[in-house]
């Protein structure tokens, strides 16, 4: 962990290397941007930045002898304490590293992870942010420190004769992972008693999935009328929240919003965070939030797909319960807005908004409500038009499209879903007087 002192800010270099014939998704200007976005995130002073092209990898120092002789004397001008590569590196590159240029040195997983541990509010965030932090050190402890080699004495659970520093260490943190694990696994237990309690009344749900910084927690605030911490920041919202909210129809949903993906999301935490994740894979439609006023947007998309992928969600952008949601159209200029339009032209799988204004977002709400309503089954229920409270009860577990009425009998033409249309001849089974005809 950083040990930040108190009202003092690190004072930090961001190193973005960019290695021949390595692919990567984002600009180096982006990639680099975001970098120091991730560094500002946790509120580090960088005072340095640059991207670093290299030919090759350094086994044992990552970078090049020339790039390190180059940079120790910006590290005594600038007074530098800290070193952000924006890549992973080994254990023995970041020993090597530190020793050389008298600085802490971390990469880019030690920083999300540093991110996730500040931000996470609740006890299961807190959690799942300890774990992919023990999972880390525990691959960072192979000869990363040489007191680690050293052995000990010892006697029972304590270590026996000739045990190493390092294979003690790796034991503690074997048995912190384990109780973490069972803890989450608890966490796990409630989350599904949660669904199926949900499951029961039941609310469809429509989860927010993208790029960190996507707009996500606005967009959750407009439609839900909330109040969630939105921030132009990497990662403004860790844990997840849900909110009922109400289609134009009447039908009403849950809403989850959920943690921002980045590119190369490090592998702890998405191991980590899967049971917050899996409100995800549960979900009866998918918003993918994108922020179409960045460069890289494309490049984005295909991060959040990745990660979709790596849970289980295999070319979900081929499913008919997904949405991508192109956010920030208050951002672009008339012609940039135009080509977008013309692209989404009649797609039922697209809609642009602007969760900072609110445009679009009506077209959204509707565009949900059609995609739940579309495997309904549209039916005609005769009844008296003083019955109430079938009437409320068609409203609010079904789409009314039409109505009419001729004295005291009233005819409703409404959408139900195969269950909603069983519980409804269930309910009326008793009552002659209600007619129901598909």
């Amino acid at each position: 962990m950083i040990e930040v002192q108190q009202n003092k800010k690190i004072a930090t270099c961001v190193i973005c290397p960019s290695v021949a014939g390595h692919n990567v998704s984002l600009t180096e200007e982006n990639r680099l941007n975001e970098a120091v976005g991730l560094a500002l995130a946790i509120n580090l002073d960088v005072v340095y930045s640059e991207t670093q092209h290299m030919r090759e990898i350094k086994p044992s120092t990552f970078f090049s002898k020339g790039f390190i002789e180059k940079i120790k004397p910006i590290i005594s001008e600038n007074e530098l304490e800290l070193m952000v590569i924006d890549t992973r590196i080994s254990p023995i590159q970041q020993r090597n590293l530190e020793k050389e240029l008298k600085l802490k040195v971390i990469d880019r997983t030690a920083l999300i992870l540093e991110i996730f541990g500040e931000r996470a509010q609740t006890r299961e965030g807190t959690l799942q942010v300890e774990l992919a932090h023990l999972t880390y050190q525990r691959s960072r402890l192979v000869r990363s420190w040489t007191h680690l080699e050293r052995q000990r004495g010892g006697a029972g659970f304590l270590g026996g004769p000739g045990e190493t520093q390092i294979e003690l260490d790796r034991r503690i943190i074997d048995d912190k992972i384990v109780k973490i694990k069972k803890e989450l696994e608890k966490v796990k237990k409630t989350r599904e008693i949660q669904r199926g309690a949900r499951r029961k009344v039941p609310y469809p749900i429509v989860a927010l999935v993208g790029y960190t910084n996507a707009g996500k927690s606005t967009l959750f605030n407009h439609l839900a009328k909330s109040d969630v911490m939105a921030a132009d920041m990497l990662f403004a919202t860790l844990d997840p929240t849900m909110r009922k909210i109400t289609l134009p129809h009447g039908n009403e949903i849950i809403l989850s919003d959920t943690v921002g993906f980045i590119s190369d999301l490090p592998h702890e935490l998405v191991m980590a965070f899967r049971a917050t994740l899996e409100e995800v894979l549960n979900a009866d439609i998918i918003l993918h939030i994108r922020d179409i006023a960045n460069p890289d947007t494309i490049s984005q998309r295909d991060d959040v797909l990745q990660v979709l992928d790596n849970l289980g969600l295999k070319n979900i952008k081929y499913s008919s319960n997904y949405v991508e949601v192109l956010n920030k159209i208050d951002l672009l200029d008339e012609s940039e807005l135009i080509s977008w339009k013309n692209k989404t032209l009649n797609s039922k799988n697209n809609v642009l908004v602007s969760a900072f204004d609110g445009r679009g977002c009506d077209e959204l709400l509707e565009l949900i409500e059609d995609k739940l309503t579309s495997e309904f089954i549209e039916c005609k229920v005769t009844m008296s038009a003083y019955d109430g409270k079938i009437v409320a009860w068609l409203y609010d577990n079904g789409k009314v499209i039409g109505t009419e009425s001729e004295d005291d009998i009233a005819t409703y033409t409404v959408c139900l879903s195969a269950d909603n249309l069983s519980r409804l001849n269930k309910m009326t089974a008793d009552n002659n007087r209600i007619v129901i005809r598909k």
